[in-house]
């Protein structure tokens, strides 16, 4: 079947989900959208969207329902209370949101139990910029039948989607790459506090370092952002990594490992946090090490 014929449903109309709703209307999907915060609606909508009143209308009139939300919380209470009652056989769940890999099993085997629908998870990295750009990385979990809709409906989306094992295996990926992304940054802004009191003219570093061992995307990203202590437009939020690396500490309990390095990141992460940075840009780390 030629995916395109397929119908999109998409909830979460966020930092995220308004960029990729956007590829995937200029792409040519018909895309209905349905969000909590309504007047987020309003670009999407002009670029094409239908605008659903209510999950349930976006459920039944939608082939695959993508998913981009805050947490495991929010798509656990969306998925059993309007999703599931409305669900049937055929359909297909494609949650894009980070949350728990052993929720994300138990929520896909009660909704096919249910009603007969299935599930990918399919977590992405690249943030803001990727997801505009459609240059997105993307671990998916899933069985094979559905990461190839998945591969060929998100394909506007992403530059790279590695199926990563059966359904939750996404998700254990993407806390991987937090792990790796939320230590780096922190290291990056410790870096380049200390390069400020040193009289080094922080702004030249990433250019210095670009191509070396030492560089990488988050450096390119927030490096200047930390130079110049320009913290807006936020592309991402403390709160979102902070979420992560608590997931990550509980994955790593589960499994009886030691993560010592993501453990100090999330304490450095709620210290940052506590002092009003939650629903801050990343880049703002650089004021934990300035102030201590």
């Amino acid at each position: 079947m030629a995916t395109k014929n397929h119908t999109l449903g998409f909830i979460g109309i966020g930092l995220m989900g308004q960029p990729m709703t956007l590829r995937l209307l200029a792409a040519g999907f018909k895309v209905n959208v349905w969000n909590r915060s309504a007047n987020k609606l309003n670009a999407v909508a002009k670029a094409g969207a239908r605008v659903c009143d209510k999950v349930a209308d976006l459920v039944k009139s939608s082939d695959v329902i993508l998913l981009c939300l805050a947490d495991t919380t929010v798509v656990e209470n969306l998925v059993t209370e309007q999703i599931m009652p409305h669900g049937s056989a055929g359909k297909l769940i494609i949650d894009l949101s980070s949350i728990a890999p052993e929720a994300t099993r138990q929520l896909a085997a009660r909704l096919n139990q249910q009603c007969g629908m299935r599930w990918v998870d399919a977590p992405v990295s690249g943030g803001t910029a990727g997801a505009e750009q459609g240059s997105l990385a993307i671990m998916a979990g899933g069985d094979e039948e559905d990461i190839e809709i998945a591969r060929q409906v998100l394909q506007p989306l992403y530059s790279r989607l590695t199926h990563m094992g059966p359904v939750g295996s996404g998700q254990t990926s993407k806390i991987c790459n937090q792990m790796i992304v939320s230590c780096n940054v922190l290291v990056i802004a410790e870096m380049m506090a200390l390069a400020k009191q040193a009289g080094v003219d922080a702004a030249k570093i990433p250019e210095a370092l670009s191509g070396g061992f030492a560089d990488s995307k988050p450096l390119q990203i927030v490096g200047p952002e930390m130079a110049s202590e320009q913290f807006e437009p936020v592309k991402w939020r403390v709160k979102t990594l902070l979420k992560d690396l608590h997931m990550a500490a509980d994955l790593a309990s589960a499994q009886g490992s030691a993560i010592p390095m993501s453990g100090l990141a999330a304490q450095l992460m709620q210290l940052h946090g506590s002092r009003g940075f939650l629903e801050q840009d990343p880049s703002t780390l650089i004021k934990l090490y300035r102030s201590a």
